[in-house]
C-alpha cells in the first residue's frame, strides 16, 4: 500500500505521484493493472481525493497511467527507471537534509561505494 512522509515539505500531489511511480517501477503494479479508485486511495492514504484526482492526471501526462471511462485508472506502462532512481534519489537528499547534508555532502558519501 502507498504511504506519505508527513514531513515531506513537497506538495501531496506530487508525494502521492511519487509513490505511485515508486509502486509502479518496483513492480507493485504492471502494465494493464487497475489502480484503486481516487476515492479509495484517498480514504486511505486520509487525504482528500482531488489531491489524488491531481497525482493521477500528472502521472496521465507522463504517459505512466490510462484513464478509461467505466474501467477505471490503469498502468500504461512500466516506469522508466531514470524517474524512479529521480524520486529516490530526491527523497534521499531531502532526508541528508534534515540532517544538515547538501547535496555535495551525499554525492560525496555515494562515491565512497565502488
Amino acid at each position: 500500500m502507498l504511504t506519505l512522509d508527513l514531513n515531506d515539505a513537497r506538495p501531496l500531489h506530487e508525494q502521492v505521484a511519487g509513490a505511485i511511480r515508486r509502486a509502479i517501477g518496483e513492480g507493485s503494479y504492471t502494465q494493464g493493472d487497475r489502480l484503486p479508485s481516487a476515492r479509495d486511495l484517498a480514504e486511505a492514504l486520509g487525504i482528500n481525493s482531488n489531491t489524488v484526482l491531481r497525482a493521477l492526471r500528472e502521472l496521465r501526462e507522463e504517459g505512466l497511467l490510462e484513464f478509461r471511462r467505466g474501467r477505471g485508472v490503469s498502468v500504461a506502462r512500466q516506469a522508466d527507471g531514470r524517474a524512479l532512481i529521480r524520486e529516490r534519489a530526491r527523497a534521499l537528499l531531502e532526508e541528508a537534509g534534515r540532517y544538515g547534508y547538501r547535496a555535495e555532502d551525499v554525492i560525496a558519501i555515494l562515491k565512497e561505494f565502488p
